[in-house]
């Protein structure tokens, strides 16, 4: 069968409003054009789609039934068609990354990534450094730790020291690191992390009580309500510490992993994810503190 497009298009426009006036509006068209299509595509199909009633439209069976078809067929031609620009079609890349890194690092850069990659359709989702990218659907994620994921090749970003951060009342009372034995500590699922700290600042590591996070964000944000302690990556809370909101009482850090691009192996290379890749390795490498 012949598919007549204008056709299709003026029904499907008529049918969502119930009205030839209307969709010829929508179409930039007269009413009578709208009527003269659709009448054609009855007779094409050799049934009826409109009940004409004294005060508008009604659909017969046959149109319920080819609706909602017309009406995603034309979205998804529709968002085909967005995807072209600069006479390039644009890839979209789904990116999963750790919350922290996001807002500490990602997000003031992602303007430079798409004024020099504009055909890259970003998707991103954060998380918790918890990720699963075959059942997420990713491309790319951005995790932190000592780069070794099975079936995974990871490309090194760079290192996030620890060091303790608190409220501005907090760090008043902090003149060396043994008076942290008298304070809340703030801790995440890593349960070295703070043995590990206590190590680097010569002291024995006290017991650990306090609140336990599955965000560094959410920590961070607890640490400036003055709830505690928090061991943190202090480059991504460089704007809070510089607006006073935290403070670093101690020099001391530990290191205890990195941040990582990572890829599955058994997931092919697409020209979007080696153009991700390519920006945030050396973007990264020029942020080096």
């Amino acid at each position: 069968m012949h598919l007549p497009l204008n056709a299709l298009r003026a029904f499907e426009a008529a049918a969502r409003h119930l009205s030839f006036t209307r969709a010829g509006l929508e179409l930039r068209v007269t009413q009578a054009a709208i009527s003269h299509q659709v009448k054609a595509l009855e007779e094409t199909l050799g049934v009826a789609l409109f009940r004409r009633l004294p005060r508008g439209l009604a659909l017969t069976a046959e149109a319920e039934a080819l609706l909602p078809v017309l009406t995603e067929s034309f979205r998804r031609i529709g968002a085909t068609l967005d995807r072209f620009e600069g006479g390039r079609m644009r890839e979209v890349l789904t990116l999963g990354a750790v919350g922290t890194f996001v807002t500490g690092w990602l997000l003031p850069r992602l303007p430079a990534f798409r004024a020099a990659h504009p055909f890259v359709d970003l998707r991103l989702m954060t998380n918790n450094n918890r990720v699963d990218p075959a059942g997420e659907g990713l491309d790319l994620a951005i995790r932190f730790g000592d780069g070794a994921w099975h079936g995974t090749e990871a490309y090194p970003l760079f290192a996030a020291p620890l060091s303790p951060l608190c409220a501005p009342d907090i760090a008043a009372r902090l003149h060396e690191p043994a008076d942290l034995e008298r304070e809340v500590l703030l801790r995440s699922y890593r349960q070295d992390e703070w043995p590990r700290w206590c190590e680097a600042a010569g002291m024995a590591a006290p017991a650990v009580r306090g609140f336990v996070f599955d965000s560094s964000l959410t920590m961070a944000e607890a640490a400036m309500q003055g709830v505690g302690v928090a061991l943190l990556p202090v480059r991504m809370f460089a704007l809070a510490l510089g607006e006073g909101r935290l403070v670093r009482p101690f020099e001391t850090e530990v290191a205890l992993g990195a941040y990582w691009l990572t890829r599955l192996r058994s997931r092919a290379e697409t020209a979007a994810m080696t153009a991700f890749r390519d920006w945030l390795v050396t973007a990264s490498r020029s942020s080096r503190p």
